[in-house]
C-alpha cells in the first residue's frame, strides 16, 4: 500500500500544480466520467503517472450521461489541457463504467469519450480498475462515487462478483442540505470543506453506515477478509473506520482515493 500511496500522491501533485513528468515512448490515457468529477489520467508504458486533469461535473447521474454535450465539452477541455502540458496529442483512451449498467449506457459513455476526440480502446468497470492499482488478489473493492457505490469481489486475482448500488456522495449532500436548511450547492461545498469535517461527518455518518450495511449484504458468503474503499465520497478521515465497524471486516483506504479509479483506467488502456 505504501507504493500505491506514493504513486497516488505524485499523481495528485501533478494535477494540483498543473505539471507533467518527463516521459519517453508510448503513453496510456484513461477517462473517468464520474458523477461529481471527470478525471483524465495519463501514464507511460510502465504505468508511471505523466499528467492528469480533473473538473467538477454534473453531466453524469448514477452512471448515466444526462448531459451529453456538456460531457463532451468537459472531456475535450481536459484533453486539451493535458496535451498542452505534455506537448503531444492524445489520440486513444480507455473509459470505465459502474458495474451492472445497461449496454446502452455503456455505449453512451464510449460516445462521450469518442466525441471529445479519442478512439476508445477499451472499457473496464470502475471497481476492477481500482483493484488493479491496489494490486489486489483476494478481497473486495468498494468504489464510493458521487451517485453510486460499486462493489467488486476478487478471488485469486479474478473478479468473481460485481454489483452497483445507487447510494453515494450526493446522498451525503442531501442530508447536509436538509439538516442545515441550505441549498444543494452550499451543502456540496460544505461537505468538501476539510476544516468543517469534525462537524459534518457526524451528520452524514448514518449515510456511510447505510452504505456499509448494503455492502455487507453483497459480501455475505464470499469469505472476504479485507475491503478496500476508494472514490471521492470516501475521503472523510473516519470513513473507513465507520465502514469497518459495520462490516466487521478490515477496511483499508488509500490517500487521494478520488484518483485510484482514473489511474487504474489508464493502466488498462492501450499505448498511444
Amino acid at each position: 500500500m505504501l507504493i500505491t500511496n506514493e504513486v497516488l500522491s505524485e499523481f495528485a501533485e501533478l494535477i494540483q500544480e498543473g505539471k507533467s513528468n518527463p516521459f519517453s515512448g508510448s503513453l496510456k490515457a484513461g477517462v473517468d466520467l464520474g458523477t461529481a468529477n471527470i478525471v483524465l489520467a495519463v501514464t507511460d508504458e510502465a504505468n508511471h503517472p505523466v499528467a492528469g486533469a480533473t473538473a467538477e461535473s454534473k453531466v453524469v447521474k448514477d452512471g448515466i450521461v444526462v448531459d451529453f454535450v456538456g460531457a463532451i465539452q468537459t472531456v475535450r477541455r481536459l484533453k486539451a489541457q493535458v496535451e498542452e502540458l505534455i506537448g503531444r496529442e492524445l489520440t486513444t483512451a480507455a473509459a470505465a463504467i459502474p458495474p451492472g449498467i445497461l449496454e446502452g449506457n455503456v455505449r453512451c459513455i464510449a460516445n462521450v469519450v469518442e466525441g471529445a476526440g479519442f478512439d476508445v480502446t477499451g472499457i473496464i468497470d470502475e471497481p476492477t480498475a481500482a483493484a488493479n492499482i491496489l494490486g489486489i488478489q483476494d478481497g473486495a473493492v468498494v468504489d464510493v462515487g458521487g451517485g453510486t457505490t460499486g462493489i467488486s469481489i476478487l478471488k485469486d486475482g479474478k473478479v468473481i462478483f460485481t454489483a452497483d448500488e445507487p447510494t453515494g456522495g450526493i446522498h451525503m449532500t442531501l442530508v447536509l442540505a436538509g439538516y442545515y436548511g441550505i441549498s444543494i450547492e452550499e451543502a456540496e461545498t460544505l461537505k468538501k470543506d476539510l476544516s468543517k469535517e469534525t462537524s459534518v461527518f457526524p451528520i452524514v455518518k448514518p449515510v456511510v453506515e447505510k452504505m456499509a450495511s448494503i455492502v455487507k449484504k453483497f459480501l455475505t458468503g464470499y469469505g472476504v477478509d479485507k475491503v478496500y474503499v476508494v472514490g471521492g465520497a470516501c475521503c472523510f478521515t473516519e470513513f473507513e473506520n465507520t465502514f469497518e465497524k459495520v462490516l466487521g471486516i478490515t477496511t483499508v483506504k488509500t490517500n487521494d482515493s478520488l484518483l485510484v479509479t482514473p489511474l487504474g483506467i489508464a493502466w488498462n488502456a492501450k499505448t498511444i
